[in-house]
């Protein structure tokens, strides 16, 4: 085999592995089930030179079990757990500092955090460590935003979550849906979804 094969034959392999615009696994079997949302951007899908925002794919498959009882922490290190938020509906997004589409939403995470205050408890989560998500949080405007961590993963882990994830429980601490893959989290879409826990 020829020089030239092997270096085309690994240039191919690279660019499988490196391929973005692929759903994962479990978004690609949600869309067979009819459980993704209606924007969710599939390979095929996208128009001209740029790719339209992500929205991130709706499972229902969970809906009715009860939230893990996994401990995480603020970022002060005090330990929390889902059990605190029982008696509201609870938004508990699964994130991290190195996550392009966690990054991405963040912000529209934070206006969701504003406009829901006394209604939803939406909440996020780093999968990260207080060096990691401190220095991160400085100079960006996510106030309205409850920082956790989460630097072992319990729920990274529980959820078999791709990242991000994010979790919408009821007041009873059951879930209605999650929504895997970066998200729009204000606007009419947002507001319908969050509108089941009501």
């Amino acid at each position: 085999m020829s020089s030239r094969t092997v270096i085309a034959c690994l240039l191919g392999l690279m660019v499988a592995g490196c391929d973005k615009q692929s759903p994962a696994p479990e978004q690609a079997a949600n869309t067979s089930s009819g459980e993704v949302s209606s924007g969710e951007v599939t390979s095929g899908e996208a128009t001209g030179s740029q790719a339209p925002k992500p929205t991130g794919a709706v499972d229902r498959s969970h809906k009715g079990e009860a939230a893990p009882t996994l401990g995480f922490t603020t970022l002060d290190g005090k330990p929390a757990t889902l059990a605190d938020f029982r008696g509201k509906p609870v938004l508990v997004n699964l994130w991290a500092t190195w996550c392009g589409p966690c990054v991405a939403e963040m912000p529209t995470l934070a206006a969701q955090a504003e406009r829901s205050k006394g209604k939803i408890a939406v909440i996020a989560v780093a999968q990260d460590d207080a060096a990691k998500v401190k220095p991160f949080l400085a100079g960006k405007k996510l106030d309205a935003l409850p920082i956790y961590l989460d630097p072992k993963l319990g729920l990274s882990v529980h959820y078999k979550a791709n990242l991000p994830t994010t979790i919408l429980y009821g007041a009873n601490g059951k879930e209605i849906w999650r929504v895997t893959g970066g998200f729009e989290w204000v606007g009419a879409q947002a507001d319908q979804l969050l509108a089941e826990a009501m």
